[in-house]
């Protein structure tokens, strides 16, 4: 059987098509060697588990690696320092009776059965193992998240700190590997007295682990082109790569969930009878539209974090909708969290944040947009003329149509609304416009590049046909012919010969509606309200 894309769970070289891992594990092994305590923090399903499975057997050449996860442990193993440390002996035990650690003479086992009570009692333990261990012994602990509520954790990771600390006298850990999406090394030990709120950072001796886990365009022709060798679908591994990565910007999973639902999913459909046909730009259209309306774990989790954390939820609703642009700031908690949970990252030019890939923009705009629908007048009007069978004619979206009638309706629902509410919410409206018009048969994105309070693109998929359709607010004739010349660009780009553009205008003098211009060998459709 050949392998297949895997998005749940480990992933194994010999079952998996996966990216290139040995460069990734070299730079990961050099801060083992230097003896460094480490965090691998990155957002969720970012592949952590699969890097610390594959570290873990490189290591062992080496070592003598404990390689446990804290997945499963509820408040009762939390619940006081015996408890806790009952716990980490039982997985240590049970590494040492099923994994067989190299390194460890066999008497330790009867040791780890017979804990020592309490943190102290745990300390001294570790010293004894790692004085008795043939090779340096390496600590990796998986799944820390839930553990950092907790302060018997703190308490355990501060015994570690004071041990690293002194390890040139006492014997501990060579090294110690932490992994989970928050970052532990800004998390906060009690040390004092309730009464005197001081806090100190248990786990500020840890390294900066700055290997890169996303993957490159590289990567994933590397990744298509093992697929191809047992497959042979014909695609153009290298276009297609970096057509997922333009999605994806490299973001593991949502890379190997496209992968998976072009070679699972899109073969046996109509439109795509078979791979070869499934694995062209048609295709991968399709799976993202299929993505992007599927239920998964990274997607839940994205509305839980937003539900969890409201000031992370309203900036990032500024910066799409209103088009703030934020500045990054490492000091800013609602920046860092997410950072840390791989919703942001830093603009290109380095000083404000962007959401991170396409994806995450349009499920975030989908989500928005889905908790306004039943209040909005715009999706309404949109309900009730795609009801009128308005704006698809043989399968096929007629754009200007979506326009013409975009205009009719915000001057019959907004006309009396002043500059600053439009600047505020103009690209809002439209799309909850768009959204019952092209929903379970297109998508659409927004082009992060010109997102900003005066210019957006947005570009729309519709059964293999794309538009590209600029809004923007008016802002002078040179204003409007930059415009133009833009516009003009991104249809080189996409090779198109149409382009819309949607202009709000607040000039007394305007004239609203739907007009055509020719410039050279292009059609431009521009709406004014």
């Amino acid at each position: 059987m050949r392998k297949r894309f895997n998005t749940t769970g480990l992933c194994y070289p010999d079952e998996h098509y996966m990216v290139n891992m040995e460069k990734r594990l070299d730079d990961t092994k050099t801060l083992v060697d230097r003896g460094e305590y480490f965090i691998i923090n990155r957002a969720r399903q970012y592949g952590k588990t699969t890097t610390l499975n594959l570290l873990a057997e490189r290591l062992k050449e080496e070592y003598a690696v404990f390689s446990i996860s804290f997945e499963g442990m509820g408040k009762e193993e939390y619940a006081s320092a015996d408890s806790f440390c009952r716990n980490f002996y039982s997985l240590l035990n049970d590494e040492l009776l099923y994994h067989t650690v190299e390194g460890i003479p066999d008497t330790l086992c009867a040791v780890c059965e017979k804990p020592r009570p309490g943190m102290g009692g745990l300390s001294d333990f570790i010293s004894y193992l790692c004085r008795e261990a043939d090779r340096p012994v390496v600590l990796m602990i998986d799944e820390v998240d839930q553990a950092g509520n907790h302060e018997t954790f703190l308490t355990f990771l501060g015994m570690l700190r004071k041990k690293f600390l002194a390890r040139r006298k006492l014997p501990t850990f060579y090294s110690v590997i932490l992994a989970g999406v928050y970052d532990i090394k800004n998390m906060k030990l009690k040390i004092r007295d309730d009464t005197e709120h001081q806090y100190n950072s248990p786990w500020n001796i840890a390294a900066d682990f700055m290997v890169n886990m996303s993957f490159s365009v590289q990567d994933i022709s590397g990744m298509l082109a093992d697929y191809e060798k047992d497959v042979c679908t014909g695609m153009e591994v290298s276009k297609m790569a970096e057509l997922i990565w333009d999605y994806t910007s490299g973001y593991p999973f949502l890379v190997s969930r496209i992968c998976k639902i072009l070679d699972e999913y899109i073969p046996g459909r109509h439109e795509f009878p078979d791979l070869r046909s499934a694995w062209t730009k048609e295709g991968f259209l399709e799976a993202v539209k299929i993505l992007q309306t599927e239920s998964n774990t990274l997607f839940d989790d994205m509305v839980k974090k937003l539900n969890d954390f409201p000031e992370l939820k309203k900036a990032l609703y500024s910066i799409l909708f209103q088009g703030e642009r934020v500045p990054y700031n490492v000091y800013n908690n609602v920046i860092n969290l997410g950072v840390m949970f791989g919703f942001i990252k830093k603009s290109t030019n380095g000083e404000s944040i962007a959401v991170s890939n396409r994806i995450f923009e349009t499920q975030l705009y989908n989500l928005f947009i889905s908790e306004e629908l039943l209040n909005s007048s715009m999706y309404k009007a949109a309900s009730a003329d795609k009801d009128l069978n308005r704006f698809v004619q043989d399968g096929r979206l007629q754009m200007e149509q979506v326009l013409e009638r975009f205009v009719e309706a915000f001057a019959d629902i907004y006309s009396d609304a002043d500059e600053k509410f439009v600047e505020e919410n103009g690209r809002r409206f439209f799309l909850l416009y768009l959204k019952p018009i092209i929903n379970g048969v297109g998508n659409f994105y927004v082009e992060a590049r010109t997102r900003n309070r005066r210019r957006t693109d947005v570009i729309i998929d519709y059964r293999g046909q794309q538009f590209v359709c600029e809004l923007k607010i008016w802002h002078g004739d040179e204003y409007n012919r930059r415009g133009e010349r833009q516009l003009m660009d991104y249809l080189d780009a996409y090779h198109l010969t149409t382009g819309y553009m949607l202009s709000f205008n607040f000039n007394k003098k305007k004239e609203t509606g739907v007009h055509k211009v020719r410039l050279g060998q292009k059609v431009l459709i521009e709406a004014v309200v």
